[in-house]
């Protein structure tokens, strides 16, 4: 049975969420070779909340964790440790119960790679009807085929679509049938893992122009993965900011673009073009990501950091709310930036 939430409680709460890989070699490779497990940490202990109707982006260089952070909320990966409340009930516990499958309707996932995330084999029809079928929504034939070419409109396709494979349609074609289908169990929370990055400049905007407009008809919330800060700016209401599967900076998209905090923010923002700063050069993002099986001890970040000092290289900092902005620096803490 469900708890019932109490009054203003986020609709998402994850909480302290960690998971660890085992990414160690083969055991008699570890007993020759005398080496141990090597285990891989790709989220470290990450806390959010997501209000009904709003968008969290999560951003971040490949590797920092934000894919693995969406897999943990949707089911596809079980947290080492932490969880995640959806709607005032534990989504983990609920996943593991018969009861799991209703929880599932109400979170879907729209996947990075609209080539590799539809199966070429099967027609439109069936690929945006399958969750309908296997939640047992609907069963009737032409019922199925009415509510298909609904879901199809929604996303500026047409009915006649249906009968067509994958690949006759273009990237963003296809990464509307991925959204058509995420919807099709009614959901109320989509995780979108970089829907838009494998796509053209001048069909990004299009894809999230529909993804603005359904959230907006239906309510939606959002949680928006992407290492595209120009797309997070289109599309959140508020940005975490990711390192090395920690949150370093949490804010509301404002606050967040007008005065970044965190140092690595700050070196994000930075790398950006700006239009009328055509004249001076770029800032590249310094440093290369640190190996995650063997992170910096302290901040992880501070090897690559202007501001490190004795306490960045031993203290882990914690994510404490600084004049309204949830941050994870000792800099920023000791008010030394």
């Amino acid at each position: 049975m469900n708890e019932i939430p109490s009054v203003g409680a986020p609709l998402v709460q994850a909480r302290d969420l960690a998971k660890t890989f085992d990414v160690s070699p083969p055991w008699l490779n570890r007993v020759i070779e005398r080496k141990p497990k090597l285990m891989l940490k790709a989220v470290d202990g990450v806390s959010f909340e997501i209000e009904k109707g709003k968008t969290l982006a999560l951003v971040g260089e490949s590797g920092c964790g934000k894919s693995t952070v969406a897999k943990l909320l949707v089911g596809l990966y079980e947290p080492t440790h932490g969880g995640m409340n959806f709607n005032g009930q534990d989504a983990h516990a609920a996943f593991r119960t018969p009861q799991g499958r209703q929880l599932r309707r109400r979170i879907q996932m729209i996947f990075q790679d609209p080539y590799a995330s539809l199966n070429p084999r099967w027609i439109v029809e069936d690929i945006v009807g399958e969750p309908l079928k296997e939640h047992g929504l609907i069963t009737d034939e032409e019922e199925l085929k009415t509510r298909v070419g609904e879901l199809l409109k929604s996303v500026g396709l047409s009915p006649l679509d249906m009968s067509k494979y994958p690949h006759q349609f273009s990237g963003g074609q296809r990464q509307r049938i991925s959204i058509a289908r995420a919807l099709a169990t009614e959901p109320e929370f989509l995780v979108c893992d970089e829907p838009t990055s494998a796509l053209d400049v001048s069909v990004q905007a299009q894809v999230l122009n529909i993804m603005k407009d359904l959230q907006r008809e239906r309510g939606l919330t959002y949680l928006f993965i992407s290492h595209n800060l120009a797309v997070v700016r289109h599309v959140s209401d508020q940005v975490g900011v990711m390192y090395l599967g920690r949150l370093v900076e949490l804010a509301d998209k404002q606050t967040l673009f007008a005065s970044p905090r965190h140092p690595y923010t700050r070196m994000l923002l930075d790398a950006i073009p700006k239009m009328h700063d055509s004249g001076k050069a770029r800032t590249p993002v310094q440093g290369e990501v640190p190996n995650p099986l063997n992170p910096p001890t302290g901040c992880t970040f501070h090897p690559r950091c202007p501001h490190a000092d004795e306490r960045c290289r031993n203290e882990r900092p914690q994510l404490l709310s600084i004049q309204g902005v949830k941050i994870a620096c000792h800099a920023v803490e000791e008010d030394r930036i």
